[in-house]
């Protein structure tokens, strides 16, 4: 999506998240070493729909302005997905008494709520939802 934004600060928002996105699969190697298992792949339908939702509304937009929202609402879904799975996932890991894992995930967790914090503040400080709507 950040190649389609236009906004400056969503389109550095979303390449920075990326990043993020990139060094977390790395922790994410690190909670399935500690656990002694092997990470593999899975089909998520949750956020296929999410992801293939976003895909649509991207494709149907031509206004650019209007085009920036749309990309901050389905960013902010995503986020809300993972926080969600995050929270989940800590505390399961706090259960099994795995705190080694709690602080990977708890990184994890703090990262997707300021991405998605990020985005709010695009949307409404930054102006985009303001010339969406102009």
């Amino acid at each position: 999506m950040s190649e389609q934004a236009t906004n400056r600060e969503l389109v550095a928002g979303l390449k920075s998240h990326l990043e993020e996105t990139e060094k977390q699969v790395g922790r994410l190697e690190q909670v399935f070493k500690k656990l002694g298992k092997e990470p593999s792949a899975t089909d998520c339908p949750a956020i296929d729909g999410i992801i293939k939702e976003a895909k649509e509304a991207v494709g149907e937009i031509d206004d650019k302005a209007v085009l920036d929202a749309a990309i901050v609402a389905n960013s902010q879904a995503v986020e809300h997905y993972e926080i969600a799975r995050y929270g989940t996932l800590i505390a399961w890991a706090e259960e099994l008494g795995h705190d080694d894992v709690v602080r990977l995930l708890t990184t994890h967790l703090n990262e997707e709520k300021a991405a998605y914090t990020n985005l709010n503040t695009i949307a409404l400080r930054k102006g985009v939802n303001r010339k969406a709507v102009a």
